[in-house]
């Protein structure tokens, strides 16, 4: 089946939308492998600016190096803005938003001394790496893990609620215990601050009890920090091992150029949250010409 463009939407941005969005081609995988070299590069640019003899023997070389990726980037997001049938949704998503910030940084340095470091933010578009590893095992397996934390996010808010009474109770115990022999214990709030760092296993070790109670509860909330650790893994682990017996479906990357989801079985002809119409023929063409 053909597919059918819309009169007010071309062709070409049809096509800049399946090489920007789409991991699927030949010219989408390029473009994402592109696109990660110069996130990459630029990270590691503003990172070596930031080192001070670097910065002032290259200082020419860096700032022609950052206006060259600002460019790069700005235009990148003005593509992806122009290709999608509703840019304001795209522009507020998560990764529309991150695609923002990544261009800012430098103009605001035109009025904002050193906000050009923000741009490390450009890090965070490198979760776009599994676009170009859109094989089906790793969607599949990305798709086990998140059905287990949403299956087990009840649970695990359970869970977190025990623990944060649990921490009110052991650093206010602790402030009665220590308060009056130890001064780090100076308030209900530090102990529980206390509480917290001990019963996660972090152990700063900035604020200790003195007293031969305090060490006790000290090593009985250590000893709890262990449980911390467990119960959410074994909840999590729990869901996965149901997930994975549940039927697998085949996914792939083709994003909807209108409400931009990008979870759609093999075989799907239309997006499965608003049912516009994906590129399944350009992709099969294209994957005939390569």
């Amino acid at each position: 089946m053909a597919k059918k463009v819309k009169s007010d939407f071309s062709p070409a941005r049809e096509r800049i939308h399946e090489i920007i969005f789409e991991a699927d081609t030949k010219a989408g995988k390029w473009f994402d492998i592109i696109l990660m070299v110069i996130i990459v590069l630029s990270v590691i640019t503003v990172m070596l600016e930031s080192i001070d003899w670097f910065k002032v023997k290259y200082e020419a070389q860096l700032s022609v190096l950052e206006w060259f990726f600002t460019i790069f980037f700005t235009v990148e997001y003005a593509l992806r803005l122009y290709c999608v049938h509703r840019p304001i949704k795209y522009a507020t998503s998560f990764f529309g938003i991150i695609d923002l910030l990544a261009t800012i940084p430098t103009y605001l340095e035109l009025f904002l001394p050193n906000s050009h470091f923000l741009i490390v933010v450009r890090a965070l578009r490198l979760m776009r790496v599994f676009r170009i590893f859109k094989l089906a095992n790793f969607l599949k397996e990305s798709q086990y893990i998140i059905d287990s934390l949403k299956a087990s996010r009840q649970k695990i808010a359970v869970f977190l609620t025990f623990v944060f009474l649990m921490t009110i109770i052991l650093g206010s115990v602790m402030y009665l215990v220590e308060g009056g022999f130890n001064e780090d214990f100076s308030s209900i709030p530090t102990s529980i601050y206390w509480a917290i760092v001990t019963l996660t296993t972090v152990g700063y070790g900035d604020i200790t009890p003195s007293t031969p109670l305090g060490q006790f509860l000290a090593s009985v909330v250590m000893i709890l920090g262990y449980a911390v650790i467990a119960v959410p893994t074994g909840i999590v682990s729990a869901e996965m091992v149901k997930e994975n017996n549940k039927k697998v479906i085949d996914l792939n990357t083709q994003v909807c150029s209108d409400c931009g989801e990008d979870h759609h079985r093999d075989d799907a002809r239309f997006c499965r949250i608003c049912g516009e119409e994906l590129h399944v023929s350009l992709r099969n063409d294209n994957d005939a010409l390569s």
